[in-house]
Parts: structure tokens; C-alpha cells; sequence
């Protein structure tokens, strides 16, 4: 902190993205109430616990190593060149813990490491795990109902600490080959998180299978109501709320963005391109309006596929977000939302894929076609502002089959098949139809049982009842 501006600069930067992960953590509370709320009352706290500790899984896996891995991995494998020294990001470096930015106690950091590093590491890291909580939370709901924990525990740890963050150092870093190369712009993650999230949640689903009785004989599905609508909407809301944290985190708050060539702080997005929250609120409000629009029309106003095409507005245009205008996220939210619940219930009719929340609809489909979209709409806009490339619509093509294919869909798919194959993926039958809270909770309702004969009991005492 040479400077009164420097100082300013840094502590509000820390601030700045501590905040974000107060608002991102309204995120994994959403998810919870939403997969309650779609979930029947059979299966209730096993769907809660199971999205509940995956916090503790993916924050300790995310700081023992995919924190490194988004500094380590920006030339993809070979691609630019091999890995790059990240010490600050290694879970035993003293910058990986309290540290007030003095001179460094080791030699494999500098004191300029120190001084950037030291106030926002902490903060920063954080940022990205609940970006890690969110990817995961994708593949949860998903499969609800029919997968065992320890199963869906393997899986979110690796979406979320392993292959979600090696596309962000791929897609996501200012010094990520597929920037340099392709000039692929995903500014707010349609790709990077919600197109990788939904690729591997559609693979799990696969080697999974549809829940008992959701298919009939002849191949139709049956519709398998939410049990809670309410639980659902206000889960959404805090979804929403939410997202908003997740937008600002995916900016850096302030950067003199000139260079030396004269003083000129700015927002920037993840690429360091300036922008500023003030483009963003006008299209994050624009995109979910259009796309709780189009939901709406296309469902013919049921509330669940309403709420939940808003989400799916708002991940469709988030790649194009910083430099779209606020009409054109609108409708991009909106087409988007309506092809992405039309193939929702293709892919269901056709594969027999039985999604429970529509997660690989408004998180994979969203995901992907807002990156394809984004590479047509902002096509000769640059896609750095370090490096002298295009955004061009074969590049963010590319760019989406690796994040839905190659990263999302291909691991996810080979882990789940060796989990199927050991027959430790999906629960048994049996316990399938009786509920699984009946089944790993049965202490706790048996207890329920008897206490409520006891009340009742005391009740023909006391003359209260006969």
C-alpha cells in the first residue's frame, strides 16, 4: 500500500468481494428450499442433507487444491505452454491464511505477492468456492430422490473443486488459452459454470435412471408435481437475490484500466475489459424479466417452469451481459428460455431422461445457447482486453462444446458408469419406494410416532379428548 489511493483501493476491493459471498451464499440456500420444495415428503431430509454437505466437501477439496488449479492451468494441457507457478494458491503457503501483508516469511513468494495477494486471497478464494457450491448445487437437484449421497458427495467434489475451475482457468482467466486463441467471452458464466453444471448433470441422469412410476408402460411420462410450490418460489427469489452477488463477483471492482497512458479506474469483467455495474443491472433485471416472460407464455402460466425460465433468462444472456444493450438481453433471455423448456420435454419423451427440476433445461441448455449466442451478437467486439482477439461465433461455439461436452458431460459420464457398475450409484428399489428418509432416518420417525401417541394418550387423561 505505497499510496493513499493504492490503500483505498485494496481495502475496498477486499470488501467489495466479501460482500459477494454474503449475497452468493443466498445461492445454496435457494437450492436447498427449491429441491425440498420439488422433492416429496418421503425424501425430504435426505434431499436436504445431501445439497447440505457437499459446503463442507467442496470448501475443504477447493482449498486443498482448486483454488491452485484456476492459476496453474490457464495453458489447458500443453496448448501455450505447461503449468504456471501459483504459490499463493497452494493450501500450505502462508498466504493461504491470515496475513497482514508484510514481508514474506519464505522464499517462495515475493514481496509483491505479499502486498497484492496478502487482503484479498481470502475473499477471492471464497468467491470462487461459492461459485464451486453453485455448480454443484446444479448437478443435486437434478437427481434428487433416487441417488445415494455418497455417490452425489464424489460427484460434487469433482464438478466442483476439479473439472468446473479448470474451465474457469481454460475460459475465465484473462490469461486463458481459450481467450487467447478462440477469443471466447463468457463474462458471467453461462458457460464456465451453468453449461458444465448442466452437461454433468445430464451424464449422472443418464447412468441414473428415471424415478419409479415416472414413465408409464407405453413410455409417457407422468408429471411428478412439486410437493411445496412455496418453498420453491421463495427458493427461486433467494436464487435470484443471489445472483446478484454471483454478477459482481465475476467483476473486478477497480482497476486503473489505462495503463500509464494518463489514470482511468474502472470496473472490469473477468477479462479485465471495463464495464460497470450500472450495464449490468440494467441486464441482469432485463433478462430475467425476459425470461420469466417467455416462461410464462410457452408453460401457459405454470409457476414452477415461470420462475424457473426467469433463472434460465438470466443464465442465457450472462455471457454477453457487460456489452449487450439491455433490449437485446431482454429478448436473447427470452428465446432462450423458450427453447430450453421445449427441449426439455423433447430430451424427456425421446431419451427417457428424467430431470427433476429442469436443471440440465435452464442450467446446460441456458448455458450453451447463451454462449453460442453471445459469439453471433458480439461478434468483432474484443474478446480481452489484454490480447488482440475477436470475439467471433466459431470461437464461443467451440468454447460451449467444451464447456457442456468435453468438461461437463464426458468425466461426469465416465464417473457416474464406474459408480453404476460398482452398484453404488442409485439407492435400491426398496428403499426407492418406501422414502429414503424412512429408510436412513427411521430412529428419528419412529420416535415422531411415539411421541404423538404419547400426546394423545395424556389427552384421554386429562379429558381433553375421548
Amino acid at each position: 500500500m505505497d499510496t493513499d489511493i493504492g490503500a483505498l483501493t485494496i481495502i475496498f476491493t477486499e470488501f467489495y468481494y466479501w460482500i459477494t459471498v454474503v449475497l452468493m451464499f443466498l445461492i445454496h440456500i435457494g437450492f436447498c428450499m427449491y429441491e425440498v420444495g420439488a422433492s416429496r415428503r418421503k425424501n425430504h431430509m435426505h434431499t436436504l442433507m445431501k445439497n447440505t454437505m457437499l459446503i463442507p466437501l467442496v470448501t475443504i477439496t477447493f482449498f486443498f487444491f482448486g483454488w491452485w488449479i484456476y492459476f496453474a492451468f490457464p495453458n489447458g494441457p500443453g496448448i501455450l505452454g505447461g503449468l504456471i507457478s501459483s504459490p499463493w494458491a497452494e493450501p500450505w503457503n502462508e498466504l493461504m491464511g491470515a496475513h497482514m501483508g508484510g514481508a514474506p516469511a519464505g522464499t517462495d513468494i515475493t514481496a509483491e505477492d505479499t502486498a497484492f495477494w496478502a487482503r484479498i486471497n481470502g475473499v477471492f478464494w471464497a468467491a470462487f468456492l461459492l461459485f464451486s457450491w453453485t455448480a454443484a448445487s446444479i448437478v443435486s437437484g437434478a437427481v434428487i430422490e433416487r441417488i445415494r449421497s455418497g455417490s452425489f458427495w464424489l460427484i460434487a467434489v469433482a464438478v466442483g473443486s476439479f473439472t468446473w475451475i479448470i474451465d474457469a482457468a481454460w475460459g475465465w482467466h484473462p490469461d486463458g488459452w481459450m481467450v487467447q486463441l478462440l477469443g471466447y467471452h463468457d463474462a458471467y458464466a453461462s458457460g464456465v459454470i451453468h453449461a458444465i453444471a448442466g452437461g454433468a448433470a445430464l451424464a449422472v441422469l443418464i447412468h441414473l435412471g428415471p424415478r419409479i412410476g415416472k414413465f408409464r408402460a407405453d413410455g409417457t411420462p407422468r408429471n411428478i408435481v412439486p410437493q411445496n410450490p412455496w418453498l420453491i418460489t421463495i427458493g427461486l427469489f433467494l436464487i435470484y437475490t443471489g445472483f446478484w452477488g454471483f454478477y459482481v463477483a465475476c467483476n473486478i471492482p477497480i482497476i486503473d484500466v489505462q495503463e500509464g497512458e494518463g489514470v482511468f479506474y474502472s470496473a472490469t469483467n473477468i477479462y479485465l475489459t471495463p464495464t460497470t455495474l450500472s450495464a449490468i443491472t440494467f441486464n441482469f433485471l432485463m433478462s430475467l424479466s425476459g425470461g420469466l416472460l417467455a416462461g410464462y407464455i410457452v408453460s401457459r402460466g405454470d409457476a414452477f417452469w415461470t420462475y424457473s425460465s426467469g433463472l434460465c433468462g438470466i443464465i442465457g444472456a450472462s455471457a454477453g451481459n457487460d456489452l449487450y444493450h439491455p433490449i437485446q438481453a431482454m429478448l436473447i433471455a427470452a428465446v432462450v428460455a423458450a427453447i430450453s423448456y421445449k427441449m426439455h420435454y423433447w430430451v424427456e419423451r425421446r431419451f427417457k431422461i428424467d430431470d427433476a427440476v429442469g436443471a440440465v433445461a435452464v442450467h446446460g441448455y441456458g448455458g450453451f445457447l447463451g454462449v453460442v449466442v453471445a459469439g453471433f451478437m458480439l461478434w468483432g467486439y474484443p474478446a480481452s482486453q489484454k490480447y488482440d482477439v475477436l470475439i467471433t461465433p466459431w470461437g464461443n461455439f467451440i468454447g460451449a462444446i467444451i464447456m457442456f461436452f468435453v468438461l461437463g458431460f464426458l468425466p461426469a459420464y465416465i464417473l457416474a458408469g464406474i459408480m453404476k457398475a460398482m452398484n453404488v450409484l442409485r439407492i435400491p428399489r426398496e428403499i426407492e419406494l418406501v422414502g429414503l428418509d424412512l429408510s436412513e432416518y427411521a430412529a428419528r420417525y419412529e420416535n415422531e410416532d411415539d411421541v404423538n401417541r404419547a400426546e394423545l394418550d395424556e389427552a384421554r387423561r386429562a379429558g381433553v379428548i375421548r
